[in-house]
């Protein structure tokens, strides 16, 4: 008889295409013929104000049943972000004050709590994805000894926070995605003694024939380095207008910067700096194909998919190093430079642009990096023995 999963998120559907949601529907989906697979999510699509999109009740996506329940109060963002700013400041915060962070921070979703409260003796074990948010920190202690938590976690303020000790202490078992995650959360929450497993996740890129002529469609005429995910100051997308304009002007290049992906904040007006919006997972890899190099200027990843991705099209990648996970990626592969400002930033880029030897040798090692370490038979393998044997 299959062992019977409950993952636990607080936003699922495909129309989530990165970050921990997509990585919890990958898992599931790869592992529904294994498992008999619940999922116990939230109605919310939006991850700021956690409004309610989805109806409420049962589902099946891509064959995976899903449990969705509505969120029980928006997030106000004016009042939470003048939170974040009173307590992350504050090292002396209060156990309450972080609580009440929580609360803020969402998505509050009794829903869920009654469904782990009213069926814990109906799975085997209870899958927590990300740590960051309320399902998590509220839910996890209702599963009992039956809570596995894959916390994405890195180095950022919330993980300070007091109401995370007793969170990362209580787990049966944790699921890393890198060894600098593990790394970070053994020296923070003193736990080395859960049991875990790195693991990561495996890619599945289409056959190439499906891509579009990304040239064509988005008349890009020009070498360019490319930029995927959320445009957003939180992801240092500031430093990257910043840098790159100052590459500019120190340099004759007619190099472009692109970028996919959602914009939540302004985008400089400058003649190389061209944003194609949200695009298609087949637009997406075609942009990827042509460019030089892929940019992710992010100090806070815990895995980073399009770093791998950008691998698996044997593209050099040019990082942030105040992130330890990027800056792993890069040394563990050899496969990508990293920078910690502007003048490395410049220095860097303009090594990689000047030697086009260098790139295809940095793309070629990324390549064989992800084929001895991402792919989904070798991850499948080494979730199978983790969750068999607890």
């Amino acid at each position: 008889m299959k062992k019977k999963l409950c993952f636990v998120v607080q936003r699922y559907g495909v129309e989530i295409n990165g970050g921990a949601e997509a990585y919890c529907r990958m898992y599931a989906e790869k592992l529904a013929d294994l498992y008999d697979i619940t999922v116990v999510t939230t109605c919310a699509l939006d991850y700021q104000e956690w409004n309610n999109y989805y109806e409420e009740g049962k589902t099946v996506i891509n064959g995976v049943t899903v449990c969705r329940f509505k969120v029980d109060r928006q997030r106000n963002t004016k009042t939470f972000g003048e939170f974040c700013g009173k307590i992350f400041n504050n090292p002396n915060h209060t156990l309450e004050e972080s609580e009440e962070w929580i609360e803020a921070q969402g998505p509050v979703c009794d829903g869920i709590i009654k469904y782990i409260e009213d069926n814990v003796g109906n799975h085997d074990l209870f899958l927590f994805f990300t740590y960051l948010y309320w399902p998590t920190v509220r839910g996890l202690k209702y599963a009992k000894d039956k809570a596995v938590l894959v916390p994405f976690c890195h180095d950022e303020p919330p993980v300070y926070l007091k109401s995370y000790d007793k969170l990362f202490s209580s787990p049966k078992g944790i699921i890393y995605n890198t060894s600098e995650e593990k790394d970070f959360i053994i020296k923070r929450f003193r736990n080395a003694h859960i049991p875990s497993i790195t693991t990561g996740i495996g890619l599945d890129i289409p056959p190439e024939d499906t891509f579009p002529d990304a040239r064509e469609i988005f008349k890009l005429n020009k070498p360019f380095i490319l930029y995927m995910g959320r445009v957003d100051a939180q992801k240092g997308c500031n430093e990257l207008f910043e840098y790159f304009i100052e590459y500019k002007k120190r340099t004759n290049s007619d190099l472009q910067l692109v970028l996919t992906g959602k914009e939540v904040m302004p985008i400089p007006k400058h003649k190389d700096i061209i944003s194609l919006g949200f695009v298609s997972e087949e637009e997406k890899y075609a942009v990827l194909r042509e460019c030089e190099i892929f940019v992710l200027p992010s100090d806070f990843e815990s895995l980073s998919i399009v770093v791998l991705e950008a691998f698996e099209f044997k593209k050099p990648v040019l990082v942030s190093g105040h992130c330890a996970v990027l800056k792993g990626h890069c040394e563990k592969s050899n496969g990508g430079l990293y920078f910690y400002g502007v003048e490395d930033f410049c220095e860097c880029l303009n090594l990689l642009m000047k030697y086009k030897d260098l790139r295809n040798a940095m793309g070629n090692n990324g390549k064989d990096y992800v084929d001895k370490n991402y792919q989904w038979d070798i991850i499948i393998d080494k979730f199978k023995y983790f969750i068999d044997n607890m």
